[in-house]
C-alpha cells in the first residue's frame, strides 16, 4: 500500500529518507551487531550518537555556546510542571494564554506560585494570539508563552517585548519549521513528535544563567526534573529515549541536507499558503485563525456543520489522507504541514476539498454561518509568503 498523505497533529510524517535509513541499521548499527535499541545508553556507540544529534541541532539553530541543550522524556507536558519548578524563584510568573497548551501550562503553574495572565485572546475562542496591552512588570521570573497552538493553529510571527525578564516558549509544534533566534528566549521547549523525530522525547534549550544552582522549588522537586542536573549529567541521569534520541539526530540531519531552517520556511509557507489561498475563496469551508495570526504550520478550517466534517474526514481516509480530523477541544478540520509533508500531501488534499465542496454545493448555500464569507481572514497578501 503507498504511504499514506499523512496531515497528523502528533505523532506526526518522518521524513521517509530517515525511515529507510533507520530501517537498514535496525538489525546492525554500524557492525555492532545491534540495533541502537538494545544499545547500552552508557556505551562509546552512543555517546557518539547523543552528541552527534547535539552538535548537529547546534548547528542548524544556531544555538549559543551559553545555552545547554537537554534531551528530557515526558513529552512537552512535563515542561507545564518543570518551567516553574525550575524557574519561579520569586513565586511570580506570568502566562500569555493563546489557546489550549498554554492554558494548560497555566493552571500548572498555578500550583506552584502566582501565575498572572498577561493577555488572553480566549474571548474570541482563541483565534488569534494576544498581546500585551502595557509593559511587563520587570520583576516577574519569567514570562511564557505557546509561540505555536497546535489546536487552533494560530502563531506568534513576532516575539513580545518582555523586556530584562526572561521569555519561555513552548515551541512544539513550529520547531525545527522556520528559523528562530536563540537568544530572544531564556528557554525553549518542544516535543519532537511534530517535526524532530519521534513521540517520547523533548528537548528542552536553556540559557545557562537560568540553570541555578537549586531548583526554585527546592528539595520538593523530582530529582529528574532539574534542568542543572540533567545539564550536568549530558541528559543522560536516568537512561535516556535512546531510540527516540537516535532517530532525531536523523531528522536534524535530513534538514541540513535539505537546506537547513531557511528551505523549511520556505517550503511550509507555501505548503500552507496554496490551503489558506483556498479556504479564503471557499463557499464551503471557513478558516478559524485570524489572517495575522495564522500557523505555519496547522491550518484549522470547518465545514458548516459537524455532520459534513464528519463526512470530509471519511472521504478523506478512502483516499488515503489520513489526520485531518480536528482536535477534541475544537472539532472542525485541521491540516498539519509539517516538515516531512510533502507538496503532494497538499495536492492530494486540495483536489478532495475542490472536489468535496462542488458535490455539496447546496450545503454551502444553505449555510447560515457569517464566518463563511471568511470575515476574519485577512487577504493572501498579509500572510508571510515564500519566494
Amino acid at each position: 500500500m503507498p504511504r499514506a498523505f499523512n496531515f497528523s497533529a502528533g505523532p506526526s510524517a518522518i521524513p521517509e529518507e530517515v525511515l529507510r535509513e533507520a530501517a537498514a541499521e535496525m538489525l546492525d548499527y554500524k557492525g555492532s551487531g545491534m540495533s541502537v535499541m538494545e544499545m547500552s545508553h552508557r556505551s562509546q556507540a552512543y555517546q557518539a550518537i547523543i552528541d552527534d544529534a547535539e552538535a548537529t541541532l547546534r548547528r542548524i539553530m544556531a544555538i549559543p555556546d551559553n545555552y545547554r541543550v537537554l534531551f528530557m522524556q515526558g513529552g512537552a507536558t512535563l515542561q507545564f510542571a518543570a518551567v516553574p519548578m525550575n524557574l519561579m524563584r520569586g513565586r511570580h510568573a506570568g502566562y500569555l494564554v493563546s489557546g489550549n497548551w498554554s492554558k494548560k501550562a497555566w493552571l500548572e503553574a498555578c500550583k506552584y506560585g502566582q501565575a498572572d495572565v498577561l493577555a488572553s485572546s480566549e474571548d474570541t475562542s482563541f483565534d488569534r494570539v494576544p498581546t500585551l496591552a502595557s509593559p511587563v512588570d520587570q520583576g516577574l521570573d519569567y514570562v511564557y508563552l505557546c509561540q505555536n497552538e497546535t489546536v487552533y493553529g494560530t502563531m506568534y510571527h513576532d516575539l513580545p517585548d518582555t523586556g530584562g525578564v526572561p521569555l519561555v516558549a513552548d515551541l512544539s509544534s513550529m520547531f525545527l519549521s522556520c528559523p528562530v533566534d536563540v537568544s530572544r528566549y531564556g528557554l525553549i521547549f518542544a516535543g519532537v513528535q511534530k517535526n524532530a523525530g519521534p513521540a517520547g522525547n523533548t528537548i528542552v534549550i536553556v540559557r545557562d544563567d537560568l540553570l541555578g544552582d537549586v531548583p526554585a522549588l527546592g528539595d520538593v522537586v523530582p530529582t529528574y526534573m532539574g534542568y542543572r542536573l540533567q545539564a550536568s549529567k549530558g541528559s543522560m541521569y536516568n537512561t535516556p529515549n535512546t531510540w527516540g534520541i537516535y532517530l532525531c539526530g536523523k531528522v536534524f540531519h535530513w534538514i541540513e541536507e535539505s537546506g537547513g531552517l531557511v528551505a523549511m520556511r520556505e517550503r511550509n509557507w507555501k505548503k500552507v499558503n496554496r490551503l489558506y489561498d483556498y479556504l479564503d475563496q471557499s463557499a464551503l469551508f471557513s478558516p478559524l485563525a485570524q489572517g495575522p495570526s495564522r500557523s505555519i504550520a496547522n491550518v484549522t478550517f470547518r465545514a458548516p456543520s459537524p455532520e459534513l466534517d464528519a463526512a470530509f474526514v471519511a472521504g478523506a481516509a478512502e483516499r488515503n489522507i489520513v489526520g485531518i480530523k480536528g482536535h477534541r477541544v475544537l472539532g472542525g478540520l485541521r491540516a498539519s504541514c509539517y516538515n516531512a509533508v510533502p507538496a503532494k500531501a497538499i495536492d492530494a488534499l486540495l483536489a478532495y476539498m475542490a472536489d468535496f465542496e462542488s458535490t455539496r454545493a447546496d450545503a454551502a448555500d444553505a449555510a447560515d454561518n457569517p464566518s463563511n464569507a471568511n470575515a476574519n481572514a485577512t487577504s493572501p497578501s498579509a500572510l508571510p509568503r515564500s519566494s
